[in-house]
């Protein structure tokens, strides 16, 4: 049986934590950031943790994290 390719774009936005939550960057800090708060901002520089509801799907990409 041939091994399973992870998906290159699903393994460089997705990191596996030790306990085995997703982790994820948050969206909304690309641009227009000018009328964005400086705390909301910095909220968003930390990561985020996936869904359980999508937890299965990112599992099946990214096999060998």
């Amino acid at each position: 049986m041939p091994k399973m390719k992870t998906h290159r774009g699903a393994a460089k936005r997705f990191k596996v934590t030790k306990t085995g939550k997703i982790k994820r960057a948050k969206a909304y800090k690309s641009h227009i950031l000018t009328k964005k708060t400086s705390k909301r901002k910095r909220h968003l520089r930390k990561p985020g943790i996936l869904s359980k509801a999508d937890h299965k799907r990112i599992k099946q990409v990214i096999p060998y994290m």
